[in-house]
């Protein structure tokens, strides 16, 4: 539990019909090439380049997606004509709300159970061809970015109610997506799947002022452990607004339009928060016109990050934001202002925002300690009983860590507490 220097060596590493008109259209041509960040939902460096590999064999004018437009987007503000009031005012109409679904197979996935919601609540639908688990994950990627650019230079797209979802290993890629570049999206929605945070601070705090995350699983789904005693109870507790749906009687399926409509009003019930957030931090939403180049992006979150520093509340996020920014984009001018800035800050004598990292740390350690604690002790499918002995030495490692760092008396209380337990099953694991 120690301040981690706020300059890091970066290591660049991969891996991680016309629709103008309204209604539904089964498959719609993409027309260009995404202008958006869809690399660094890859690695953890936003290139001008990236592997050749990465993109061998896809054209993305040969993709195609399942797309419902309402009648709503017809009284949208045309793009040409949005006029703000203000720096940071929204528009009359900030644009359609949006769903952006990802299939576990090859053909588009969640209209049939959509639909209904979709036309009463005015709402927008895209589900991609060709981008399910079998896809290679660069070109998978790759493709819901085109799709959800081509959507965007179509039609106003509402940021703040874009929601990306996902079945099984769709909801895990919606996840990745989401939590590497929240700045397009309002709230996730993982069915029967889940994801964890990326390690980089700033992002997470990103996630945390502006996602909404809506875990949906059901009775008999094979990951219901994962969803409801994992990852849910985890991010609710690093402090992600999260909501866990379980549906009765549901196995490892999508659930009806019943269930999609209660969780979209609970994360439509977040758009005025993520307004407020972005009023104050523009960088912090990429509106429906926006395509930021790398220079532009970057310099738009050092701005932010030299805003923060002015309050001491928000010192250690922005040094974080600084710190996002030269690791990012390590070639542009922004990142060696940024480097400035972080250089100066590091020779101070007197270095307040490292109590702000360790409690940060302290508290995602606690919430991990006690979430994987409640998976691996409790029921597990057949398909994961396997994995038990792992998780419980896991557990036993993050609650070992909890003790030793002694700083929060109830978390090292239920450490203490929960250590013998976990040991012991672990103990009958191994025999």
């Amino acid at each position: 539990m120690r301040m981690l220097g706020l300059i890091l060596v970066v290591v660049f590493v991969g891996q991680q019909g016309d629709a103008e008109e309204f209604g539904y259209q089964k498959e719609v041509a993409v027309r260009e090439a995404t202008r958006l960040d869809w690399v660094f939902a890859n690695a953890n460096q936003s290139v001008t380049n990236p592997p050749a590999e990465w993109l061998e064999g896809y054209d993305s004018t040969k993709q195609r997606y399942e797309l419902f437009v309402p009648a709503a987007a017809k009284a949208a503000v045309p793009k040409t004509n949005a006029k703000l009031k203000g720096k940071n005012a929204e528009p009359a109409n900030p644009g359609l709300p949006l769903v952006l679904f990802i299939s576990a197979g090859d053909q588009p996935a969640g209209w049939s159970q959509l639909q209904t919601v979709c036309q009463q609540k005015g709402i927008a639908f895209a589900s991609p061809y060709n981008a399910g688990n079998n896809t290679p994950m660069p070109h998978r990627i790759r493709l819901l970015f085109d799709v959800l650019d081509d959507v965007r230079r179509r039609h106003r797209i509402d940021a703040d109610r874009t929601y990306i979802a996902g079945f099984s290993g769709g909801g895990r890629v919606a996840c990745g997506i989401a939590f590497s570049l929240p700045e397009l999206f309002g709230g996730v929605i993982p069915v029967c799947a889940s994801g964890d945070l990326r390690e980089e601070p700033w992002l997470r705090h990103r996630v945390i002022d502006r996602l909404s995350v809506a875990l949906i699983t059901g009775t008999g789904d094979f990951n219901r452990g994962e969803v409801e005693r994992f990852r849910g109870p985890m991010l609710a507790d690093m402090g992600v607004r999260t909501k866990v749906t379980t549906v009765d009687k549901l196995g490892h399926g999508i659930p009806d339009a019943k269930t999609f409509a209660e969780v979209i009003d609970w994360l439509d019930a977040g758009a005025a928060d993520r307004r407020k957030v972005a009023a104050k931090y523009p960088a912090s939403r990429i509106g429906s016109d926006a395509t930021p180049t790398r220079d532009e992006w970057a310099k738009s979150l050092l701005t932010e990050g030299q805003s923060r520093l002015k309050d001491a509340k928000t010192l250690y996020s922005g040094l974080m934001q600084l710190q996002g920014t030269m690791q990012r984009w390590p070639d542009v001018k922004a990142a060696d202002e940024a480097k400035r800035i972080l250089l100066e800050y590091e020779a101070r004598p007197e270095k307040p925002w490292e109590e702000d990292d360790i409690d940060e740390q302290r508290r995602f350690l606690i919430a991990r300690a006690r979430a994987l604690d409640a998976y691996a002790t409790g029921e597990l499918p057949p398909q994961y009983a396997n994995q038990r002995k792992d998780m419980l030495e896991a557990a036993i490692n993050l609650w070992l860590l909890v003790v030793q760092d002694g700083q929060d008396d109830k978390a090292v209380d239920d450490g203490q507490r929960r250590l013998p337990k976990l040991k012991a099953m672990l103990m009958a694991e191994e025999k």
